[in-house]
């Protein structure tokens, strides 16, 4: 069993709890024991100054470096964002100025030794996507999916460290056996940074992946942030009309499609809690089981 500090990251925590739930219940049964961290803050989700977030993901790099432990993330956001900032305080006399002003005065130190992974690459990177494969015990075939990283997750490149990971998800929806519809539009924003200052434009940016992907032909998106989720899903309506185009596109976390291969029930990753319709994804996998059973 293979242990990491976990970092849930706020979405999953409040509007989206199905994510949460989804992400530990299929992390466990692939074998990772989750040390969560429950009292760090949110890393600012790229909207505020690094004057502010730093010395919060600072103790959260702290956090997880005081239990000698890699530090496990499910948001992309999140991802990008503590990445980014592990990397500044690889600069010792940055780290020293937030050791001592911020992390000091509550009994904690960085020392810059805390690695930062998303589960997309603990996926392919400690578990092995070679080893994912005998547990998938739920045929995805009959869906077509899209990958969709969002803003963070294939740059820049000094965070993403390695280029392969930029093709994870697709490796990773192919391995569970979907049909892996590519987009242009999958490194792109998917507009929640933006909703507060420019809905119009906000709507727009979701309206063009969704319909990007439903015009390839997928059932489904993949995303591993689950900001991406929150916009993708819960504005997707309100992004339909203002483009005036039916979508009806589900959007489904990163653990939500393993669990589904894994044999998780749709209501035990919470599917039910979407607000786009997901019981066609549900009914395309119940028809493959009762075809496969007939025959």
């Amino acid at each position: 069993m293979v242990k990491y500090a976990f970092y849930p990251g706020c979405v999953s925590k409040g509007a989206c709890p199905e994510l949460y739930t989804s992400a530990t219940s299929v992390a466990a049964k692939l074998g990772l024991e989750l040390v969560e961290l429950s009292d760090v803050g949110c890393t600012g989700a790229g909207v505020l100054s690094t004057d502010v977030s730093d010395p919060i993901n600072a103790r959260t790099l702290a956090k997880a470096e005081a239990l000698g432990l890699p530090l496990m993330t499910i948001c992309s956001t999140c991802q990008g964002v503590i990445g980014a900032a592990r990397l500044r305080l690889v600069d010792t006399q940055y780290r020293d100025y937030i050791n001592q002003k911020f992390l000091k005065p509550q009994g904690l130190e960085y020392r810059g030794t805390t690695v930062v992974k998303h589960f997309l690459w603990v996926l392919s990177e400690d578990i092995g996507l070679e080893n994912v494969k005998p547990l998938v015990k739920r045929s995805l075939s009959a869906l077509g999916i899209s990958p969709f990283y969002g803003c963070y997750m294939r740059r820049p490149d000094d965070v993403v460290e390695n280029s392969a990971r930029k093709r994870y998800l697709e490796d990773t929806i192919e391995a569970l056996g979907a049909n892996m519809l590519d987009i242009r539009g999958k490194g792109k924003c998917c507009g929640f940074p933006i909703a507060s200052v420019n809905d119009e434009n906000s709507l727009a940016m979701a309206a063009k992946h969704t319909s990007e992907a439903k015009e390839k032909g997928a059932d489904a998106m993949v995303v591993p942030c689950p900001l991406c989720h929150l916009n993708l899903d819960g504005q997707q309506e309100r992004a339909a009309k203002a483009t005036n185009q039916a979508i009806d596109l589900p959007i489904l976390h990163l653990p939500q499609v393993v669990g589904l291969a894994l044999g998780f029930e749709p209501e035990q990753l919470g599917l039910n809690r979407h607000m786009v319709d997901t019981s066609p994804v549900v009914k395309k996998l119940e028809n493959l089981i009762e075809a496969n059973v007939l025959t």
